[in-house]
């Protein structure tokens, strides 16, 4: 499987876990990444809240995310008015969401969440939800 095809499958995957609860709706935005606007993957959302996620899937134990990727995100959720967030799925493993305020920078102006950091700052889908 190609790394793009593993990328929409993820995020199509926590799509359905979205609208799976009843409570949530959620929207794919398949042009993220491809054009000179910011757009995150999912546009997520329930009376009480908006979340705008960027969604990653690997099967290191670390995913990194490039700054200019982050910036994007939190313009969009600032005039959009949305939370920002980050969803990684490690193979073999349940989705991690951390928020942009809680992420990590590298050493090259980039971030970075491994599997540890997740588990200890991240939250589960289901924690998310509450």
């Amino acid at each position: 499987m190609s790394k793009k095809s593993k990328g929409i499958n993820a995020e199509r995957e926590l799509l359905h876990k979205f609208w799976n609860t009843g409570k949530w709706i959620a929207l794919r935005a398949p042009a993220s990444g491809s054009m000179k606007y910011p757009c995150p993957d999912l546009l997520v959302g329930n009376l009480d809240r908006k979340l705008a996620i960027e969604c990653k899937s690997t099967g290191s134990d670390k995913q990194y995310l490039r700054r200019e990727q982050i910036d994007d995100l939190i313009t969009f959720s600032k005039v959009f008015g949305a939370e920002s967030w980050v969803g990684v799925r490690f193979d073999n493993l349940n989705w991690f969401v951390v928020s942009v305020l809680d992420l990590k920078e590298t050493k090259g102006d980039n971030f970075v969440i491994s599997v540890e950091y997740a588990r200890e700052r991240g939250l589960l889908f289901e924690e998310l939800i509450r």
